[in-house]
């Protein structure tokens, strides 16, 4: 955890292409951040495994899907994750278990591994259920059904991180 006096709390989520899922999740991450007015006090950022869209806007049925409910994806482009990113955050968090065994196996250290979580594993209602599924090959409605598992994921992680977020 960075010094709570000034520097960031920085979260990183990870799907596999970075335009689908985790640009859901930073989106809804950063603005349960200025909700609370704490957005100075964390970067939300995402990623994906494969570099396949590197570069790319988030796919427009996420873009979509953010704005039916009144978020800006717009300004999303994606990322591919290194190694060297589990320096730069303090959660690298998975938006199901492949991407969790993925960002094990680019873990150098056991701190490495100890900042790796399933977003899913945030939702009170998840049970066994704890993969994103990923809407790419599906319609509109598989990306709005998606949006909602990531808020309510999303949002009870924030809640969990918000007492050591706020300043004291």
């Amino acid at each position: 955890m960075p010094d709570s006096s000034t520097a960031p709390f920085r979260v990183v989520f990870v799907c596999t292409g970075n335009i689908c899922r985790s640009p859901m999740a930073e989106v809804v991450f950063r603005d349960a951040a200025a909700r609370a007015g704490l957005a100075s006090r964390v970067r939300s950022t995402s990623v994906g495994t494969g570099d396949w869209h590197v570069g790319e806007q988030a796919d427009y049925r996420t873009i979509d899907s953010l704005r039916r409910v009144g978020y800006d994806g717009t300004r999303h482009r994606a990322r591919q994750f290194t190694a060297a990113m589990f320096d730069d955050h303090d959660l690298i968090v998975a938006l199901d278990r492949s991407h969790e065994r993925a960002l094990r196996g680019y873990a150098r250290t056991e701190d490495d591994v100890a900042k790796i979580v399933l977003l899913r594993g945030f939702d009170p209602d998840a049970s066994d259920l704890l993969d994103v599924p990923d809407p790419y090959y599906a319609g509109a409605e598989m990306f709005d059904e998606v949006l909602g598992m990531i808020e309510t994921a999303t949002r009870s992680l924030f809640r969990q991180l918000e007492p050591a977020i706020r300043p004291s």
